[in-house]
């Protein structure tokens, strides 16, 4: 019976003692070098946002159609041609606020297309808003051009380093005429050598 006592009272001291020395979590940079892997990461996403956001608020034609007006966009998912698991959408979110805050573009948010219907139908259906004060329906603004991408990669290894290539493209598209207006990409390769860990 002593003996159980004592057992329990050593490990109630080593789960404190295991909780006090728990992991210590700390703030870094947002915006730091992510070196981490060769996979897909932080640094990669901001690279491409901050490349294709500048070389299309730069472009002539796009400066020329920007400078009276703001252009009304959609932005269609990134097709993900890649053997990893990459959240394309959190690029495309990227991009899309980038470029909101240039100045030169307007979005419709197609991912909110269900929750904007459901709440105009609860407006106008409900009873619970004055009707001349309900959004109508029929009166949103519809695109006039479609951003949309690929993202593609080539993977090579040997028996010490592992080689990623990743190129993403993305391209802006006249909704009425379907003309491309803009297309841009950027490259990106990182490399590593193998060690206990895996690349």
């Amino acid at each position: 019976m002593k003996v159980t006592k004592l057992f329990a009272v050593v490990m109630a001291a080593l789960l404190l003692t295991a909780c006090a020395n728990g992991p210590k979590i700390s703030y870094g940079d947002a915006t730091a070098v992510e070196t981490t892997t060769t996979g897909f990461g932080s640094t990669d996403l901001q690279s491409i946002a901050a490349t294709l956001v500048d070389d299309l608020v730069s472009f002539p034609p796009i400066v020329q159609m920007t400078a009276a007006r703001r252009p009304v966009v959609f932005v269609d998912k990134i097709k993900n041609k890649t053997t990893e698991h990459i959240d394309t959408e959190s690029i495309t979110d990227t991009v899309q606020t980038k470029l909101l805050k240039s100045g030169k573009f307007r979005f419709v948010d197609m991912t909110a297309v269900r929750a904007v219907q459901e709440q105009m139908q609860f407006q106008m259906d409900s009873g619970m808003v004055d009707p001349s004060k309900a959004a109508a329906f029929g009166k949103q603004t519809g695109a006039e051009f479609m951003l949309y991408g690929n993202m593609s990669s080539i993977v090579k290894r040997n028996d010490s380093t592992k080689d990623v290539y990743y190129k993403f493209t993305m391209k802006l598209v006249n909704l009425e005429s379907g003309i491309m207006e803009w297309a841009g990409e950027k490259e990106i390769r990182k490399s590593g050598e193998k060690s206990f860990f895996s690349l």
